[in-house]
């Protein structure tokens, strides 16, 4: 795997750790999850950051679940880009969650490059 990609796997894991754990300590991003209508939703959520963060980490050793990590923070990020335009955010507050889905999708493709 290329330095890139590595560079590439460690951003996201990275940020989606602290945005998972951010959702555990921060009223803010709570109070997000209840505008989105998603108020519910919020744990799970953050969990599922948490977890695709480490995942994205532990497949440096095995790109199975680099593999399934990368594809779940990718379709994660489809569903959060997808809130963000049925509650009409604009663009720059919907960016975030588009390229995340961009970024995961690449991990996505070049873990199945590797994996095979």
């Amino acid at each position: 795997m290329s330095t890139f990609t590595l560079l590439l796997i460690w951003l996201s894991s990275l940020s989606f750790l602290g945005y998972g754990i951010g959702y555990f300590v921060s009223p803010k991003l709570q109070e997000e999850f209840k505008r989105f209508g998603l108020a519910k939703f919020g744990p799970l959520t953050g969990a599922l950051e948490i977890l695709g963060a480490v995942g994205l980490l532990l497949g440096l050793w095995v790109p199975l679940i680099l593999l399934l990590a990368s594809a779940g923070l990718t379709l994660l990020m489809l569903l959060g880009f997808g809130v963000r335009l049925k509650i009409k955010d604009g663009f720059w507050a919907s960016l975030p969650s588009f390229l995340f889905m961009l970024l995961n999708a690449y991990i996505f493709y070049e873990a199945l490059r590797v994996y095979q």
